[in-house]
């Protein structure tokens, strides 16, 4: 029984860790991820609520927005630090970044640094070639031991405490939208019949179908990026750059590039490797949004590159 309790307790109180939990646990508790599992049998009831114009944009929008927040901020940001930013600016994109359901800011850099510190060793938590195609998209974090916040490698980011009850209560900002885009939708039906929507069509379509879609678009990095791509650089690990997994994630997809040289605000290295993030983030900069973006030396650019690119 405290064992059940405990996992209703942590969908809304991630904080809520219990002393005999032992970290190195891989066990998967089906009850602490039904969220998840939920989410993705909710996509199924696009085919009672339908589609329309109003709700497709609004799907593709929400996307957008939280892809680029995983990838701007989650990862080239608080993971790298590779461009600085105002206090405020880096708590509103974490909370856009905390609607894409990926948990907290800090939970999310706290194990994309232990990955790129051990990358495809046994203790990489998400590396395919050492735990297969599934465990690295997606089964390493619904596990006890990657539920923790490994705490030891942000001591940067605990420092904010905005951030921290975010990564706390990470379930609070995607409730806020999903009940955000309900509501939308209902008063749309009511005043703007003409737009052929309503509250249930939005909340499948905004939320719970744009969310999978995000997250699987983030996971692949994790796997597909370590299997399917070229590599230009010998890196001591399997990453890949994939011209589609490129375009899907605004600009991940130039994984073999990014592990080359992490602290890169730019991880399409050339004119032609297309990082529609990098774009915004220049954009961000003219505006004073945020400064100091990082992008690799010309001498560190051309240094190891692969004699093949398998």
């Amino acid at each position: 029984m405290p064992n059940f309790l405990n996992n209703i307790v942590r969908w809304f109180d991630s904080g809520n860790i219990s002393v005999n939990d032992p970290p190195e646990n891989k066990k998967i508790d089906l009850l602490r991820i039904l969220p998840f599992i939920l989410l993705h049998l909710s996509c199924f009831t696009v085919i009672l609520v339908g589609y329309s114009t109003t709700a497709l944009m609004t799907a593709v929008i929400l996307y957008f927005l939280r892809m680029f927040a995983i990838t701007a901020f989650y990862h080239r940001y608080f993971s790298h630090r590779t461009f600085k930013t105002s206090r405020v600016c880096q708590f509103i994109f974490a909370i856009l970044g905390a609607s894409a359901a990926q948990r907290g800011p800090i939970w999310w850099a706290s194990h994309h640094r232990h990955h790129h510190r051990y990358t495809d060793q046994v203790i990489d938590q998400h590396s395919p070639k050492q735990h297969g195609f599934w465990w690295s998209h997606m089964g390493w974090f619904l596990t006890r031991r990657n539920f923790r916040t490994q705490h030891a490698t942000t001591h940067d980011l605990m420092r904010f405490p905005e951030l921290v009850f975010l990564d706390r209560f990470d379930i609070l900002v995607p409730s806020l939208l999903a009940t955000l885009l309900f509501v939308t939708g209902y008063l749309l039906a009511m005043y703007f019949p003409a737009l052929g929507t309503n509250g249930l069509q939005l909340l499948v379509w905004g939320f719970c179908i744009s969310t999978i879609v995000t997250m699987h678009g983030t996971f692949m990095i994790n796997s597909l990026a370590h299997h399917f791509g070229s590599r230009r650089y010998a890196t001591n690990d399997e990453s890949r750059n994939n011209f589609f997994l490129a375009l899907l994630t605004l600009g991940e997809g130039w994984h073999n590039n990014h592990h080359h040289f992490p602290s890169s605000a730019k991880q399409g290295f050339y004119w032609w490797e297309i990082d529609i993030t990098y774009y915004l983030l220049q954009l961000l900069e003219k505006f004073g949004i945020i400064w100091d973006l990082r992008v690799i030396p010309d001498k560190f650019r051309a240094r190891h590159i692969n004699k093949t690119t398998d």
